[in-house]
């Protein structure tokens, strides 16, 4: 098959960056909360949970394509400490931020409105911030622009349309 190289802009680039890495940190943040909140932690608590897990769930959708790809641990780790610790940072300390600032919502029941709403528009908000963050990264050749270059050419998919390492070729991270 015959494919044609297409070179994803630098805007596309850094929103699928930022879109994989609120996925990690959304997931992690969402399980930090809903845990704090159903076993009743202290609001310290339950924020430092959340974001232990959200760097832990961040970090890991990056290195599981990268040691797919047969990357060693160690120089997947590196990757994805480069790759995502700004992002992941620049998410936590914002979506925090929201959380704490929104009246109620840390003392919100988990099946109460408030709660997910201001989750949603606390990780939404958090995922503006990182963008050009990313996207600054990216220009540079660093954060998610040096993880494409080391798993997009092992996956074969480097040549398709689409961001590297983001939904190319039916592989997604």
């Amino acid at each position: 098959m015959n494919q044609i190289a297409v070179t994803p802009s630098l805007n596309r680039l850094a929103f699928g960056a930022t879109v994989h890495c609120l996925t990690g940190c959304g997931i992690g943040e969402v399980l930090g909360m809903v845990l704090g909140t159903a076993f009743g932690w202290s609001t310290m608590a339950t924020v430092l949970a959340a974001v232990i897990l959200a760097f832990i769930f961040g970090y890991a959708l990056t290195l599981i394509p990268l040691r797919r790809a047969g990357i060693p641990w160690k120089g997947s780790l590196r990757l994805a400490l480069a790759a995502d610790s700004a992002s992941i940072a620049i998410m936590e300390a914002v979506d925090n931020a929201i959380m704490l600032l929104i009246p109620g919502a840390m003392d919100a029941p988990l099946a109460s409105p408030l709660f997910w709403g201001s989750l949603a528009l606390a990780l939404a908000v958090a995922g503006l911030a990182a963008f050009p963050v990313n996207r600054w990264l990216i220009a540079r050749g660093k954060g998610h622009a040096v993880v494409h270059q080391h798993h997009a050419p092992a996956l074969g998919a480097a040549t398709t349309a689409g961001p590297p390492g983001h939904a190319h070729g039916g592989h997604s991270h």
